[in-house]
């Protein structure tokens, strides 16, 4: 029986060594014009930009607001659970409006309620979404603009369940032209 799984397994490394052959020679690597060197560099390039270019994240939600407008009765909120304490935290504001949004910025207040707490912290927060000079700062598509403004630069949070709810406390309210609004936490590095 041991011998049938060696003799199995030289079998499966015999065939991709094969089918590894055989796409070298479809891909005319062999070829003289092309030395080990450069197919190596060239290999080595595109892991590198395949793994650089990534921003680990670790929670991303985002809520839909009915019909729209989004009032201050509504708040949303957000739990997500925290593994590694060693690790420093960018936190952000998803937010999604049409062209018609009335202001510049929004103010918010957040509610945080951390793990193996019984007290909510409120923070206020005002998150800037256009200036004269640039327009709208988020990403745009037709007449939807989407922004991620960073709230929270570089947080250590204990490992454990935290609980972030969003208040819109503009003076306007409902607040018209908000499609969604979320909460995003990714590494910081």
């Amino acid at each position: 029986m041991h011998y049938i799984s060696i003799h199995i397994t030289v079998n499966e490394h015999t065939n991709k060594l094969n089918r590894y052959t055989y796409f070298c020679k479809k891909m005319n690597l062999f070829n003289q014009k092309y030395s080990l060197k450069t197919f190596l560099i060239t290999g080595a390039v595109i892991c590198m930009f395949f793994t650089a270019c990534r921003q680990i994240q670790l929670f991303e939600k985002t809520v839909s607001i009915p019909q729209h407008q989004w009032a201050s009765s509504f708040r949303p909120q957000f739990e997500f659970d925290i593994s590694d304490s060693t690790t420093p935290y960018n936190i952000f504001l998803v937010i999604r409006h049409s062209e018609k949004y009335n202001y510049s910025n929004i103010f918010l207040n957040l509610y945080i309620k951390g793990p193996g707490s019984d007290s909510t912290v409120k923070v206020q927060k005002e998150a800037l979404l256009a200036t004269n000079a640039k327009g709208w700062l988020g990403t745009g598509m037709n007449d939807i603009y989407e922004h991620r403004v960073l709230l929270a630069p570089n947080q250590q949070l204990k490992t454990g369940k935290y609980s972030f709810t969003l208040e819109q406390i503009m003076r306007e309210n409902p607040l018209n032209q908000v499609l969604n609004v979320g909460l995003r936490v990714e590494k910081a590095y």
